[in-house]
């Protein structure tokens, strides 16, 4: 019997840690497809397009792949004017803060219960790209 009970004590806090790094990885996962896909899709735009809608919506599909449709957000930054000038490099810069399974809202409230999780991309434009 206290086989038992010491086991079920100390499988809980195991299944509740796998559970939680499980979804961190997910949230690092989201934002390293989020930087890299919007930083592609903005480097790639054709001319006459709105390169940053291009990238969000990169992103948005990223983060809603690993379900972080809510709590994703995207930074983009240029070395230069204009930010699709042959050679110009754009920065993405990808975030989530995850939230930990099985925590109720009014401890949220009280205790920070998400771990923040980021990853940026540099993406070089094409040197042979024709300036719009």
């Amino acid at each position: 019997m206290e086989f038992v009970t010491l086991g079920v004590l100390l499988l809980i806090p195991l299944v509740y840690l796998v559970m939680a790094l499980a979804r961190v990885q997910a949230g690092a996962f989201a934002v390293s497809q989020a930087a890299r896909e919007s930083g592609r899709a903005f480097v790639t735009t054709d001319p006459g397009q709105d390169a940053t809608a291009r990238a969000r919506a990169a992103a948005t599909v990223a983060f809603a792949d690993h379900h972080f449709e809510d709590v994703g957000t995207l930074a983009l930054a240029c070395d230069g004017t204009p930010c699709l000038r042959p050679d110009g490099r754009v920065r993405t810069t990808a975030t989530v803060r995850v939230p930990l399974p099985l925590v109720p809202a009014f401890v949220r409230d009280a205790v920070p219960a998400s771990i923040p999780v980021s990853a940026s991309q540099v993406s070089t434009v094409d040197r042979f790209r024709v300036l719009p």
